[in-house]
């Protein structure tokens, strides 16, 4: 019990509010809308992955497993080829080089500052204009590519998805600028998952408050992680 009220102590009341209340919408949808049982999984792991990667937990990976295995299955489920092979083929072996990557660069708990894990590095000019060059490359290649597959919305699926790896990346490396490419991610995939299951008349919608959750939390991991480079400049 002292441990968890230690755990509980390293997260701040937006932290505590942001995840009790998008559990609690996401619960509300399930019932409401009939939504299925593997996308309540996939909404609550996705989000206590997400929090967990703003707080620069390493633990944050394992819900990240949880989260692209059954994402991925019901994005493919919807015809949604770009995002189902981004989860499968992509995101899910980049939880273990995450974990191993943070392990690399894991704090001992007297130098951490807020109860992170890792060390934050910040992205050079040169960095920004190597990550605009691949987005733009990327994104004309793949969507290629998903028109070849018949697939749903190409466009912003081609977009969302290289912006997506370029952002993976960008996490397990470390480095704050991660969460502005994650903004730009989490708006197009919510109008990805919107404009679909109104065609659709699917039922999925725990997938919009999974991603609008992503949304706040990239806001707020961003903020936090300027926040932890700065303190750790400081105590260089």
């Amino acid at each position: 019990m002292e441990k968890m009220k230690g755990y509980l102590a390293e997260w701040s009341l937006f932290e505590k509010v942001w995840v009790t209340v998008f559990t609690g919408i996401t619960v509300y949808l399930y019932f409401a809308f009939e939504d299925t049982l593997l996308g309540l999984v996939s909404s609550i792991s996705g989000m206590l992955c997400v929090v967990l990667v703003a707080k620069g937990k390493v633990s944050n990976y394992f819900f990240g497993i949880v989260q692209t295995v059954t994402y991925g299955y019901i994005a493919y489920s919807y015809g949604l080829y770009g995002e189902s092979m981004l989860n499968w083929i992509f995101y899910f072996p980049m939880q273990f080089i995450g974990i191993w990557l943070w392990m690399k660069h894991y704090k001992k708990k007297e130098d951490s500052t807020q109860g992170e894990n890792v060390y934050v590095k910040r992205l050079t000019l040169k960095g920004w204009a190597i990550v605009i060059g691949l987005f733009a490359v990327g994104a004309l290649v793949y969507a290629e590519l998903l028109t070849l597959l018949s697939a749903q919305q190409v466009r912003i699926d081609s977009m969302a998805v290289v912006l997506s790896v370029i952002a993976q990346i960008l996490m397990v490396q470390r480095y704050a600028e991660q969460w502005v490419i994650w903004i730009l991610v989490n708006v197009l995939t919510i109008t990805l998952w919107v404009i679909t299951l109104v065609q659709t008349g699917g039922n999925d919608w725990n997938m919009v408050i999974m991603w609008t959750a992503f949304l706040v939390n990239s806001v707020y991991g961003y903020v936090n992680w300027l926040k932890l480079s700065k303190l750790q400049k400081v105590n260089e």
